[in-house]
């Protein structure tokens, strides 16, 4: 019996580096949407690509769910592992909030800021998915908790650039609806990178249990 169900426990490490794969290819589409704004035959495409990956996310976190539902054995806590998915689910919804407010508001230009928020949730999610693929591997968790850290201080470095992005935006912007529009986005952009460190909570605690 525990020999049929032991290589269910691998399936799940699948399914998260599946997930987090989609999550980094979301976020580089969007660091393209933000670098290449202007080019408006590419914008479509890079939203598209992003809604693609959003849909596949989802199927994998159904996936995952159902997969915990009927698994007896499980890599490590049950909530832990249904908190790892919906998290990392919830960057790739971010990213897709991102993209679609910029073509919704019709924003017409955006600012350095903006592409280097939109560049640190890149690096943020790149990180996130080395964390989650050495998951499978506690012997070297402190490798695993060092990315956390680094997760960590990515996201401050948002939340800096977000900070010094909105300061400029109310002192030098006089077109209001631009004003509001990037706003909106600054604080998305910022988002995704809290979802990150979110997703590194859920790992630092897998691996301070089970290491």
């Amino acid at each position: 019996m525990l020999g049929r169900l032991m290589p269910r426990e691998g399936r799940f490490f699948d399914l998260f580096n599946q997930h987090a794969a989609l999550v980094v290819k979301g976020s580089h589409e969007l660091a393209e949407l933000m670098a290449n704004y202007s080019d408006l035959g590419a914008r479509q495409k890079h939203v598209d690509a992003i809604d693609a990956a959003e849909r596949a996310a989802d199927k994998i976190t159904r996936e995952t769910v159902l997969l915990l539902r009927q698994s007896f054995v499980t890599p490590f806590d049950r909530d832990e592992i249904h908190q790892l998915i919906t998290r990392l689910d919830d960057i790739l919804d971010l990213i897709q909030d991102v993209a679609e407010s910029a073509m919704l508001f019709d924003l017409q230009r955006v600012t350095p800021e903006a592409r280097q928020l939109a560049d640190l949730s890149r690096m943020c999610t790149d990180r996130v998915a080395d964390a989650v693929r050495l998951l499978a591997n506690m012997d070297d968790a402190q490798h695993t908790l060092k990315i956390c850290q680094q997760i960590d201080q990515i996201e401050s470095d948002a939340d800096r650039v977000m900070r010094s992005g909105m300061s400029k935006l109310f002192r030098d912007e006089t077109d209001v609806r631009q004003l509001i529009k990037l706003k909106a986005i600054y604080e998305q952009l910022e988002a995704v990178t809290d979802r990150c460190e979110d997703v590194a909570n859920v790992i630092e605690g897998v691996v301070l249990e089970n290491a």
